[in-house]
């Protein structure tokens, strides 16, 4: 691709994730995707782990050694006694939009930050605040997650979830992600970090606040009144 060419796609791409963001958070406020404790029937399906080994092998066969490392985070860990599927056109815009936030970070990185070295350190004191954020946010991510996959084994049905980040917040899996983006947006000071951040959060608050009201709902004066959705102490 001409190097014009080139530089135009990612600028038009990097303005997507800031223009789908607004959008995204309204239309997740009043629609929840068919999945998990929102799912529906007659929707089609295919179970979640093939296909995350599908895309991720196709991925890994044709992209360079970058986005193959973008793409190894991937989750692929997975309850195999669940049997509910997961939408297809869910996993596909997953996939697309995924695909394109990958290219927008590596690029940034690897092409269009050039000023490393001029700004009189500054730099690397980001670079390792962003880390520090970035893996608290993982590490709230993967014990939330942990934590709520033992639950699940469990069998009885959905319980009110207990203990650690789970007494403030209903989707500390979601704050996590929400932190660990942050974290990126900091280490790599750059647009397409904050862009996904931002784009993270449209994404994410709506669907904590829609799981926080389901709860509610679900369990009425049993679940605790002083829990917020995703923001400790604030929504």
């Amino acid at each position: 691709m001409a190097p014009f060419l080139e530089q135009t796609f990612f600028h038009y791409a990097l303005l997507s994730f800031y223009l789908l963001g607004p959008p995204t958070f309204i239309a997740l406020r009043f629609f929840q995707f068919p999945y998990g404790k929102h799912n529906r029937v007659n929707t089609s399906k295919i179970p979640k782990l093939y296909f995350s080994c599908l895309l991720f092998s196709s991925i890994t066969s044709t992209a360079p050694s970058s986005t193959r490392f973008a793409f190894t985070r991937v989750p692929l860990k997975q309850n195999t006694k669940t049997t509910i599927g997961f939408p297809l056109f869910l996993s596909v815009n997953g996939f697309l939009t995924q695909a394109l936030n990958t290219y927008l970070q590596v690029r940034w990185v690897s092409h269009y930050k050039s000023d490393y070295d001029s700004d009189g350190g500054l730099f690397w004191w980001k670079f390792f605040g962003g880390l520090v954020v970035f893996l608290w946010g993982m590490r709230i991510n993967m014990w939330a997650d942990t934590a709520l996959l033992v639950l699940k084994s469990e069998n009885g049905g959905y319980k009110v979830p207990r203990g650690g980040w789970f007494e403030v917040v209903t989707c500390p899996n979601y704050l996590g992600e929400i932190v660990e983006w942050l974290g990126w947006a900091v280490m790599t000071w750059s647009w397409g970090g904050l862009g996904f951040f931002l784009y993270t959060c449209s994404n994410l608050v709506p669907r904590a606040c829609a799981s926080h009201k389901w709860y509610l709902e679900k369990f009425g004066e049993d679940y605790p009144k002083n829990r917020k959705a995703v923001i400790p102490f604030i929504v």
